[in-house]
């Protein structure tokens, strides 16, 4: 696993774990009178100090609305602000400032391109490509604009284990796709797709790339120029930042060309009644007061990832491994996804046990997993099953969140099967 090594601020620097794992106050918190161990970290991780300071410190400070005042409050507020955007165009390796949009999360950003870019560029006939590991949000957004166009959404089928059918792929965009819209990281079953192959295909094909990448960033280094994406999206809240915020990335040919989503303050040039021009990049995207301090917390986010010594993914993807042969020892547990490129994710079942019940069996000794479909229906009933439980790692898990884990799993079994 590739995990910030493009992005360590000191790839030599020892690595403490326990004095990272410190750094996340809710991590000494108790539930039902026991250690929280925090295994869901697919659906939100938990945030660092220096993040909860950063929008701590905006609010009791500096907190003014930003772009449009002289005063200094103001001046304060909107250079943090833009001061965010920079490091996540440094975090992602994009070009410009201009080509980073802020959204409220990944579903904001792919429901952007999706009526700004597919309204503009989908016609009749024309196709839409996603997979069968996609989360809701990159799946309902391409019906909605396919149904408003004529377009039609085509998907890429997968493998038992969790596995892209790269031939299969390859068919379909013989059927004159426009666009192709495909997770990076699956997060019902942590599968790594082939992002890098998909996008040469798509590309060769005459096909525009998206890639939701919002179990990616918080696990992989992302380039988008060495991958030459079209547009990537990902969420704060799963980086160790803020809910509310998110990432757009495009490239500046494709945003340009882009009419606005929503209209309102800052998206504009000069507004009359009678014609309205519109804002350079990035303002044209977003419209009204934008979430300032989630967008600093999100900066404060991007600089602790990347302040991050290579080792972290080294222990990140050990801690996997050791997870996943624990399960495997439990003669109750079926893996379900078990791609060979896998990052932080294991879903699994419990004999014929219904997910719920071992999730709240487990809460009862303080470890949050999660249970359910995971916003991947289709995957669900490609694989046979109602929902999974599901238990996902974040650099500040250590052994002893998952030895505890595992002896309340043994025991969940005993009570469930």
């Amino acid at each position: 696993m590739a995990a910030y090594t493009e992005h360590s601020k000191d790839p030599d620097a020892a690595f403490d774990h326990a004095a990272l794992r410190d750094q996340f106050p809710i991590l000494r918190e108790t539930v039902h009178e026991r250690p929280l161990v925090y295994l869901d970290n697919a659906a939100s991780s938990q945030k660092p100090d220096r993040v909860i300071e950063a929008v701590r410190q905006c609010y009791r400070e500096y907190n003014s609305n930003v772009h449009r005042g002289a005063h200094h409050l103001s001046q304060i507020a909107t250079a943090r602000y833009e001061e965010a955007r920079e490091q996540v165009r440094g975090f992602l390796n994009a070009a410009e400032a201009a080509e980073i949009i802020l959204t409220r999360g990944t579903t904001d950003s792919i429901n952007l391109v999706a009526a700004a870019w597919g309204r503009q560029n989908l016609k009749p006939g024309d196709a839409i490509i996603m997979s069968r590991l996609e989360h809701h949000s990159n799946i309902v957004p391409w019906q909605l604009i396919a149904e408003q166009t004529g377009a039609k959404t085509l998907v890429a089928e997968v493998s038992p284990e969790g596995e892209l059918d790269l031939d299969q792929f390859g068919a379909l965009l013989e059927q004159n796709v426009k666009l192709v819209s495909i997770a990076h990281v699956s997060n019902a079953l942590g599968s790594v797709l082939p992002v890098e192959t998909i996008i040469q295909l798509a590309h060769k094909a005459g096909a525009k790339v998206l890639l939701d990448g919002a179990q990616a960033a918080p696990h992989l280094s992302i380039d988008v120029r060495a991958l030459d994406v079209d547009f990537y999206a990902f969420s704060g809240h799963k980086i160790f930042s803020p809910t509310g915020i998110g990432v757009l990335y495009g490239k500046r040919a494709l945003l340009d060309a882009m009419p606005p989503w929503q209209g309102g303050g800052e998206m504009i040039e000069r507004v009359t009644f009678e014609k309205t021009t519109y804002n350079e990049l990035p303002h044209k995207f977003e419209a009204g007061t934008p979430n300032i301090a989630g967008a600093i917390g999100l900066g404060e986010g991007i600089k602790f990832v990347r302040d991050l010594p290579d080792e972290v993914a080294r222990h990140e993807q050990a801690l996997l491994e050791y997870m996943i042969n624990g399960l495997k020892e439990i003669p109750a547990v079926r893996l379900i996804g078990t791609a060979a490129e896998k990052t932080a994710v294991q879903s699994f079942l419990l004999g014929d046990a219904h997910p719920f019940d071992v999730s709240t069996l487990l809460d009862q000794q303080g470890i949050a997993v999660r249970s359910g479909h995971h916003c991947a229906q289709p995957l669900m009933d490609f694989l046979g099953v109602s929902g999974t439980v599901r238990a996902s790692l974040a650099l500040y898990n250590n052994e002893q969140d998952i030895d505890t884990f595992l002896t309340a799993l043994r025991q969940a079994a005993r009570l469930l099967t």
